[in-house]
């Protein structure tokens, strides 16, 4: 016969369970946005407890109803700002340096990292950026003549139109910019100007389609 749990039994694995949803939650954060309701209250307190701290750190905006995973990174000093619009999730691991800004519902996904360089990253409303993708605005000099870790920084910015939908393990190199409704594919490198609509792969990324053509 198996014997009863205690309550204290039974606390602990609710607080486990508890934990390891949270788990969950940091690496598939659109999961938030379906929970039961019996989940919503204590989710929504975890989150509110995250971005509060990460407000008071951090110079970071950010819009209603978000999810931040407690094991993202985000870094903004003054003048080096992230702002974050309504319904946007960042997953764990992520790693975004300002200055960043992300319009409404932009999802970036896990181990996504994000540098806004001197002039910044702007990405466009329902924008999915997915896992491990590389976006750096920023770039060293070349010059023959002087080592590497000598060189000038230049940054010419990036900005990513709305609707996009950037593949894993993709790179975007700076002063790029992806125009509305196009997809980059999974592991390319964009270093040139993506219309809007292309499909694009390949590294360089070239364009190899044009969305509007699957219907």
């Amino acid at each position: 016969m198996r014997p009863l749990r205690s309550d204290n039994d039974l606390l602990a694995m609710t607080d486990e369970y508890r934990d390891q949803h949270k788990r969950r939650l940091s690496w598939m954060p659109w999961l938030y946005y379906s929970l039961k309701p019996k989940h919503q209250a204590w989710a929504h307190a975890w989150q509110q407890a995250i971005q509060e701290e990460l407000c008071r750190l951090e110079t970071v905006t950010i819009g209603a109803n978000c999810f931040v995973a407690p094991e993202a990174r985000l870094f903004a000093e003054p003048n080096r700002g992230i702002v974050m619009g309504d319904n946007c999730s960042i997953a764990a691991e992520a790693f975004l340096h300002g200055p960043i800004r992300l319009g409404k519902a932009v999802s970036i996904n896990h181990r996504v990292s994000i540098d806004g360089g001197a002039k910044g990253v702007c990405i466009g409303d329902n924008t999915r950026i997915a896992a491990n993708t590389c976006i750096y605005a920023f770039n060293h000099g070349m010059a023959p003549e002087c080592p590497i870790n000598t060189q000038p920084v230049r940054s010419a910015g990036i900005v990513i139109g709305s609707d996009v939908w950037v593949g894993a393990n993709a790179g975007i190199t700076d002063g790029v910019s992806i125009g509305d409704h196009a997809i980059v594919g999974m592991g390319s490198v964009v270093t040139r100007p993506v219309p809007a609509w292309a499909i694009v792969a390949g590294s360089p990324a070239r364009q190899i389609g044009d969305r509007r053509d699957f219907r």
